[in-house]
């Protein structure tokens, strides 16, 4: 069944990215996401409508056993209420998104609970936890895509902040609270314990945190600061956000420019923030984030200590499978996996799956239907379907989203 959205008017959004990218008019306002899925804040609607539903979550409430296999009773579901486990998104960033972490499974449910038995509002903008489930993610970059994601070796950010003193000091500018935070970094027994200190150093507020940001972000944009290339992200954050602690907090983390095809995951506990570029975004259904910053919205600065892991990883690529003309990224974790075809190509539906087609046309066969999908447009497939063998036409490219199976 064809199903399709309105795009998310955030602030940070594109203003053609998505449009240019569907071949749909713009809307002259920040089109930042296009959600093709059943979450309950922006469900897709079918087109065209069934006599039963409008609406993807109200098609799956009718037919549950038809839309998301004979078993759905086995899987997680909401106030028991049969529940599409992923979510697909088109996702158009012209600036910065918040610093942000999403919790794990265990902490989603204890952290829920505990904001339900204090009576938090579900809609209260202080609620942290809107839903029992974790919500790792994924993003594929479609065009140049720059973020910032996960805690990399101390070493690697001393090295950052010894050039940022030496250039500060050669230009007579204040240099002291960004040399207080090196010395946090520097002395800690492990990076673990020197990270979790300096975050609760940048995100406790106070005048210590603001003028680190502020001499960050003056020597930044000074003349020899420029020449820096590894300054270059305070300066965009700055420019963003000027005064956030996220100006500095983005130093700690590892910057990486993903090339079209290229893509990120994203697990529970890994502090990530995009900063521009176009791509699709695939992760699993929920509304759990704790912000860190770059954001007029609720900062719960224990909670994300919390939930945040301090260890360093290397930057999270996530590389897929080849089969021909299929690629297949498949996290460890079973909400989700996608499938980047651009030829013909066969995928065995592992459950219900959203194929979204974001060039040309393909013909798309299942055990008992076929349909044409044009560029711009997406369909949710049954998983009594089983099997979809795709036919692409010219430069085709289309992406499918089901459960890791």
């Amino acid at each position: 069944m064809r199903i399709d959205n309105v795009p998310r008017d955030y602030a940070w959004g594109s203003l053609h990215g998505i449009a240019d990218l569907l071949g749909r008019p713009a809307s002259g306002k920040p089109e930042a996401e296009l959600w093709l899925g059943a979450h309950p804040a922006s469900p897709s609607v079918l087109v065209p409508p069934t006599p039963e539903a409008t609406t993807l979550p109200e098609l799956i409430a009718a037919e549950p056993a038809q839309t998301l296999g004979p078993d759905w009773r086995a899987g997680e579901s909401y106030e028991g209420r049969p529940r599409l486990g992923y979510l697909l998104k088109v996702l158009s960033a012209a600036g910065p998104l918040s610093i942000q972490a999403h919790p794990s499974p265990e902490q989603a449910r204890e952290g829920f609970a505990r904001e339900n038995e204090l009576g938090v509002p579900i809609d209260s903008a202080e609620r942290n936890y809107k839903d029992p489930f974790h919500k790792p993610e994924l993003i594929f970059a479609l065009t140049p895509f720059d973020a910032l994601c996960g805690f990399r070796d101390v070493a690697v950010t001393l090295s950052v902040l010894d050039r940022m003193i030496a250039t500060g000091r050669a230009q007579n500018l204040p240099i002291d609270e960004v040399d207080v935070l090196r010395g946090m970094l520097a002395v800690a027994e492990d990076d673990e314990t020197a990270l979790r200190a300096a975050v609760g150093l940048l995100l406790g507020g106070g005048e210590a945190a603001e003028e680190i940001v502020a001499q960050a972000t003056a020597i930044a944009r000074s003349p020899r600061g420029t020449e820096a290339a590894e300054f270059d992200v305070v300066r965009v954050i700055a420019d963003a956000y000027p005064g956030d602690p996220g100006v500095v907090l983005a130093l700690l983390l590892h910057r990486v420019a993903l090339q079209p095809g290229e893509a990120l995951y994203l697990p529970a506990g890994n502090i990530h923030a995009y900063l521009n570029g176009t791509g699709i975004e695939l992760m699993a259904a929920s509304d759990n984030v704790l912000r860190g910053g770059l954001t007029p919205k609720h900062i719960d600065v224990p909670e994300l200590l919390r939930v945040l892991d301090f260890t360093p990883v290397p930057a999270p690529l996530l590389a897929p499978s080849r089969t021909g003309a299929l690629e297949l990224f498949q996290p460890d974790v079973p909400d989700f996996e996608l499938a980047h075809v651009r030829g013909d190509a066969s995928l065995e539906l592992t459950g219900p799956a959203i194929v979204l087609c974001t060039a040309g046309s393909a013909s798309v066969q299942g055990s008992s239907t076929a349909v044409t999908i044009q560029r711009g447009q997406a369909y949710f497939v049954s998983p009594d379907e089983a099997n979809l063998a795709f036919a692409l036409h010219g430069d085709a490219e289309l992406f499918v989203a089901q459960h890791n199976g």
